[in-house]
C-alpha cells in the first residue's frame, strides 16, 4: 500500500488529487471538532463512557462517527443519513418497477435521477435523525441533573436540529468532493477517517491495560497482539478471495471475421455484501439494549438484561450470528441475479463447460453464490464475535479487543483505494499495442 502511495505521488495528476483528498478529510475532522450550541459537550462525552451506552446502537453510531456522536459536534451524525438514504432507495428500486427501469433502462439520465432522489432522502432522514438525537438529550437532560443542555426550549432545539442535519449534508457534500475530484470513494474515505481517528485512543488503552492488567505476564499481551495482526492477515486474505466460474465463448463468423472463442472466468467475492451485515446485524441485535438503556433497565442486576439484552451474553451472540447470515444472504440475493447473469451469457455466445444455457446454468450459478455467501457470512460472524468472545473469556481483554466492524472497513476501504490508486497509475503507463 505504501508503495502505491509513493509511486502515484510521482505522477502529477495523481498527486493533486491526493493532496485535493487529504485537504477534504482535514476539514472534515476540524468540523468533528466543532460543537453545536446548547450542548455541554463534556458531560455528554462522559455519558458516552458508561457501559450502558457502548453497548447500544448508540455506541454503534459514535463508533462510525469517530466519536462526534458523543461529543455533539456538527457531523455527529456523520455518513449516517446518507448510507441509511442509499440502502432505502436500493430496496426501493427492487421493490418498485418504476424506479427498477429507472435505473437498469434509464442510462446516465436514470441514475443522476436515483442519485438526485438519494440526495433528497439524505436531508430527511438528517432531519429525523437531528431531531430524535435533540429528543435523546432532553429525556437524558434531567438524569444528568440538566447539566447536558444549556437551554431546552424551542429555538435552541430547532438551531441543534438544523445544525445536525446541515452537517450531515455537508458531509454528503464533502464526500461527493471526494469522488470527482479526489482518488474516488468519498464516502469510504470519510468513514475510513472516522475510524482511524480511534486508533490514538485505542492504543494507549492498550498500553495502559499492558502496564497495568498484565504486569508479569508480558506473553499474555504478546499473544494478544499477535492475534490481533492474525486476524487483519485474515481479514485481507478473504477479502480478497472470490470464486472463479469457467465461462467459455463459442466462434462465430460475422462475414469474413471469427469472433469468440476465449476461455475467461466468472469472478463471485467470497465477501460479496462487505460490512453491511455485520452492520445492521448489530443495530437490530442491539436494540433490546438500547430500550432498556431508555427504560433505565440496563444494569447486571437486571436478569434478563445481564442473560439476554447485554452484549456479553450467549443469546446476545447467537442471535447476532444469525442475523448476520441472514442478512449476508439477504445482500448477496440484492446484488447478484443468476438468471440475468445466464441471460446476458447466452446473449453473448457465453457458457458454463457442462452446463446447458438458460435455466440450468442459473441454477448452477444460484448453487455457488448460496455456497459462497454461506462461507462469507460465517466469515464475518467470526470477525465480529471475536472480540466479543475474547473479552467474556477474560475481563483483562474487554477494553483491549478491535471491533471487528472497524477492522473490515478499514482493510477494505485501504484495498479499494490502492486498487482505484493502481488502476488510474495503469491508464497513465498503458504503453499501447504499438510498443
Amino acid at each position: 500500500m505504501l508503495e502505491t502511495i509513493r509511486n502515484a505521488w510521482k505522477i502529477a495528476d495523481l498527486r493533486k488529487k491526493l493532496l485535493f483528498t487529504f485537504a477534504i478529510l482535514l476539514l472534515y475532522r476540524l468540523g468533528n471538532v466543532i460543537p453545536v450550541p446548547f450542548v455541554n459537550t463534556t458531560t455528554m462525552s462522559e455519558m458516552f463512557n458508561s457501559a450502558q451506552m457502548q453497548n447500544s446502537i448508540l455506541g454503534l453510531f459514535n463508533m462510525m462517527s469517530g466519536s462526534a456522536f458523543s461529543k455533539a459536534t456538527l457531523f455527529a451524525l456523520s455518513i449516517q443519513p446518507y448510507i441509511n438514504a442509499s440502502i432505502i432507495v436500493q430496496l426501493l428500486t427492487i421493490a418498485i418497477p418504476a424506479l427498477e427501469r429507472l435505473s437498469k433502462e434509464g442510462g446516465e439520465e436514470g441514475k443522476k435521477k436515483i442519485e438526485k432522489i438519494t440526495r433528497i432522502s439524505t436531508v430527511v432522514l438528517g432531519l429525523l435523525m437531528g431531531w430524535a438525537y435533540w429528543v435523546m438529550i432532553k429525556n437524558y437532560n434531567l438524569q444528568w441533573g440538566s447539566a447536558l443542555l444549556v437551554d431546552t426550549g424551542f429555538i435552541p432545539g430547532l438551531t441543534v436540529v438544523l445544525s445536525l442535519a446541515a452537517g450531515a449534508c455537508l458531509v454528503m457534500w464533502l464526500g461527493d468532493l471526494i469522488s470527482e475530484r479526489g482518488i474516488g470513494n468519498g464516502i469510504s474515505m470519510i468513514l475510513f477517517a472516522n475510524i482511524v481517528s480511534r486508533l490514538p485512543e485505542m492504543l494507549i488503552g492498550l498500553g495502559k491495560n499492558v502496564v497495568h492488567e498484565f504486569s508479569g505476564y508480558w506473553y499474555v499481551a504478546l499473544i494478544a497482539i499477535v492475534g490481533m495482526v492474525a486476524l487483519i492477515m485474515f481479514i485481507v486474505f478473504i477479502t480478497n478471495a472470490e470464486r472463479r466460474i469457467p465461462v467459455s465463448y463459442a466462434k462465430r463468423v460475422v462475414g469474413r471475421k471469427v469472433y469468440g472463442g476465449q476461455n475467461t472466468f466468472l469472478p463471485i467475492k467470497v465477501n460479496m455484501s462487505g460490512v453491511l451485515p455485520i452492520i445492521f446485524a448489530q443495530s437490530v441485535a442491539s436494540l433490546p439494549a438500547t430500550i432498556a438503556m431508555f427504560l433505565n433497565k440496563a444494569d447486571d442486576s437486571n436478569p434478563w438484561y445481564r442473560y439476554a439484552w447485554s452484549n456479553t451474553s450467549v443469546v446476545y451472540l447467537v442471535i447476532y450470528l444469525l442475523l448476520i447470515i441472514a442478512f449476508s444472504y439477504f445482500y448477496a440475493t440484492i446484488q447478484y441475479n443468476p438468471v440475468e447473469v445466464s441471460n446476458n451469457l447466452r446473449k453473448n455466445g457465453g457458457f458454463i463447460p457442462g452446463y446447458r444455457p438458460g435455466r440450468p446454468t442459473s441454477d448452477f450459478i444460484a448453487r455457488v453464490i448460496n455456497k459462497i455467501t454461506l462461507f462469507g457470512a460465517i466469515f464475518l460472524g467470526i470477525v465480529a464475535i471475536l472480540p466479543i468472545v475474547v473479552g467474556m473469556i477474560d475481563d483483562k481483554f474487554k477494553d483491549m479487543a478491535i471491533g471487528g466492524t472497524s477492522v473490515i472497513i478499514v482493510v477494505a476501504v485501504a484495498l479499494e483505494t490502492v486498487q482505484v490508486i493502481e488502476a488510474q497509475m495503469m491508464m497513465r503507463h498503458y504503453k499501447g499495442f504499438l510498443e
